[in-house]
Parts: structure tokens; C-alpha cells; sequence
């Protein structure tokens, strides 16, 4: 749905005027607290951990959606260990029922019902299936694997039998063959550019490495292409080596690296599947996702 991915995806390559979010105010902006159902456990203790910094607020930084103006935002307001405004459009996050559907070795022989879905997308060996599990609180709905790239299809999980999460196969693994990393381009490209029902892509993003130019690329690819993504950042409580950066380091890195592409800061988050930081509060921003294109489905 065009409307939510120009939002979320405002790179700065030439395109029609974004929506205002103060256009599409539908009421009173609701606290945070009074809007997760899931409760985050010790939220600000997890994020503690690995020293993430508690800057004042700066709402030039900030992701603010569709229904809060920019000038109304406080700090309560702000998910922990993101930049995401929790706006109206929020509502139950809890997933009650997660099930494998099918894998598609094409994107026409996907799940073709009017279900939205959310793509999780990222370097080989990012975290992706550990991310899925993580979320759904089921160890095994998406397999892991000690060899990096062993997705190689598109797999749907229903979620409370109303949405999808999209399990995509990884970029950049170095030991695949040229035409497999080849057919991996093709294959998942026509995915990104032929389901109508793509809410958002969640780009995962490892924080405990130093950026790597594969996910830029990725991201630069995903955003002239107009498709709203949500920068994932995972592994948040290691540190590769035991005396590389921080991982805080690494992600405020990358933001520089990106915030010259974008006429509006895109969404990101810190987690880690191991902590569970992050959970919680990125099934929220979901939720306000997924709420926001179901009222404005066209």
C-alpha cells in the first residue's frame, strides 16, 4: 500500500510529496504505557546492559507516525531503544497463534488472500530466523541454522490468522554460487515489487560488526523503490571478539552513514533474540503499521 511505504521509506531519490501525519490526525495521541498490552519486562534494565545512550529527546531524529505531529511528541511517548513515536494507530501487539503456511520458490506462488505481511530481510547469518522465533515465543517456527544461508524460499507464517511474517531468503552469503546469488536478486526483488499487500520491510542490521556496505545497498535498493522498511538492529548484546565496538557504536555509525539519503528519519530498533530486548516494543510498532494500512487500504 503506496501510502505507508512513502512514509517509511522517505529517501531522498525524487518522487511524489509524502502525507503530512498531522493530515491524517484521527484522534487524541495515546501514551505508551496505556497502549502495550505486552508489558515489556525491564525494558530500560536490558538496554542498560550494553550502555545504549538516553539522549535528550531530538524530534528531528525521530520516526513519527501518521496521526501525531511532531511538535506533541514527549519522551514517553518514544519506544525504548528506538527512535519510533508510538502514535493512534497502536493497538494489541500480542501474537496469540503463529503457524508455517507455505514455502514459494516463485513470488506468484505466494499466498495470494488479502492478508498484510511484514518481509524480514538481512545479511546471512544476521539473525533472522532467531528474530522470528523470538517473536512468536516458538523455538523452532523458523529454522536456524549454523550455516549462514540456508533460507532459500520465501516462507509464510500466519499470525493470529490475520497477518503474515515473511521469512526471505539472506544476501551475501560468500559461499553461494554466482547464479544462486544471482537467481537470490531476481527471486527476491520480483517479491518486493509484486504483493500489493507489503506493509513493511523490517531490515535486519547486526550491531555487533561494524556496517557493512551489503545492507546500505540493500537499504538504498529497497528505498528508490519506494518500500517502507524498519531498521532491525539485532545481536545487541554482543560484542564480536570481545573488544570490537559497542554495539551502540556500530548503529550510531550506520545512522550517519544513511541519514543523508533520507528526507525523514527511517524507523529503527535495538534487539537482541538472546535478551529479548527490543520484543515488545517492535511488535507495537507493528501493530501500528499493520492498523494504520488496514484503515487505508485502497
Amino acid at each position: 500500500m503506496l501510502l505507508w511505504r512513502s512514509l517509511t521509506s522517505s529517501i531522498s531519490w525524487p518522487r511524489p510529496s509524502l502525507l503530512t501525519a498531522a493530515s491524517v490526525y484521527r484522534g487524541r495521541i495515546p501514551l505508551y504505557n496505556r497502549l502495550n498490552p505486552c508489558k515489556p519486562i525491564a525494558a530500560g534494565r536490558r538496554a542498560a546492559s550494553f550502555a545504549a545512550p538516553q539522549p535528550e529527546l531530538v524530534r528531528e531524529a525521530l520516526f513519527v507516525p501518521p496521526g501525531v505531529a511532531k511538535e506533541n511528541v514527549t519522551v514517553g511517548m518514544v519506544l525504548p531503544g528506538s527512535n519510533i513515536v508510538v502514535g493512534p494507530y497502536a493497538g494489541d501487539a500480542r501474537i496469540k497463534h503463529a503457524d508455517f503456511v507455505k514455502s514459494s520458490s516463485r513470488a506468484k506462488d505466494c499466498p495470494k488472500d488479502d492478508r498484510p505481511e511484514f518481509a524480514v530481510i538481512g545479511r546471512s547469518n544476521v539473525g533472522k530466523s532467531s528474530l522470528i522465533n523470538a517473536l512468536v515465543r516458538q523455538k523452532d517456527i523458523a529454522l536456524t541454522s549454523k550455516k549462514p544461508g540456508k533460507t532459500q524460499l520465501i516462507n509464510h507464517f500466519l499470525i493470529n490468522k490475520s497477518w503474515y511474517i515473511v521469512d526471505l531468503p539472506g544476501y551475501g552469503f560468500a559461499h553461494a554460487s554466482e547464479s544462486a546469488r544471482m537467481d537470490w536478486s531476481s527471486f527476491t526483488k520480483g517479491y518486493f515489487q509484486n504483493r500489493d499487500t507489503l506493509v513493511a520491510v523490517l531490515l535486519l542490521v547486526d550491531a555487533s560488526i561494524p556496517p557493512q556496505q551489503i545492507d546500505l545497498d540493500c537499504a538504498n535498493w529497497l528505498g528508490r523503490n519506494n518500500i517502507g522498511m524498519t531498521f532491525v538492529f539485532t545481536k545487541c548484546d554482543k560484542t564480536k571478539g570481545g573488544k570490537g565496538s559497542r554495539p551502540a557504536d556500530n548503529i550510531k555509525q550506520f545512522q550517519e552513514l544513511i541519514k543523508t539519503c533520507y528526507r525523514e528519519p527511517p524507523p529503527w530498533i535495538m534487539t537482541s533474540s538472546v535478551t529479548g530486548l527490543g520484543r515488545d516494543e517492535l511488535l507495537l510498532h507493528m501493530s501500528q503499521l499493520r492498523n494504520f494500512w488496514d484503515n487505508n487500504e485502497e
